[in-house]
């Protein structure tokens, strides 16, 4: 069973590739489409709100800060994994309080539900690094405790 938040994270990413796919569409549009879903209502509201608009604010400085981890053309990389990449790097930059596996790993599994073949491995790998960069210490003590166990 999907939880609220994962369910708001999948509308967020759908609302982020319909805007790549159409940039001039308002967001409060894709916003209305998206909630045309029946199973919206099951969806964590402000999380969803939080991404959309967040990433759609944001969009140039996040393209920026995922993109320095891959060595693709921006237009090489699929539109779900970049709207997938830009959800996540949301995250990771401005929800101090979402662990960092927490996002990572729902970025994987929504990629896995929404992309190609082997598309969270790329997403994976740019994200662990992007985490290593602005999370640093959430990280490094991340490591430090699985050595423990």
């Amino acid at each position: 069973m999907k939880t609220a938040r994962r369910r708001a994270r999948e509308f967020a990413v759908q609302g982020i590739y319909e805007w790549e796919l159409n940039p001039d569409r308002p967001a409060s549009l894709i916003e209305k489409h998206l909630r045309e879903n029946e199973y919206f209502v099951k969806a964590d509201e402000a999380l969803f709100r939080g991404i959309l608009y967040g990433v759609l604010k944001d969009v140039e400085t996040l393209s920026a800060q995922v993109s320095r981890y891959y060595e693709r053309a921006d237009d090489e990389v699929s539109p779900v994994e970049r709207a997938v990449l830009l959800m996540a790097a949301l995250e990771l930059t401005q929800s101090p309080e979402t662990p960092y596996p927490v996002i990572i790993n729902e970025a994987i599994e929504i990629t896995k539900t929404f992309g190609g073949t082997d598309g969270h491995k790329f997403v994976n790998g740019v994200l662990d690094k992007l985490a290593a960069d602005v999370r640093g210490d959430e990280v490094l003590a991340q490591k430090q405790r699985r050595k423990q166990d």
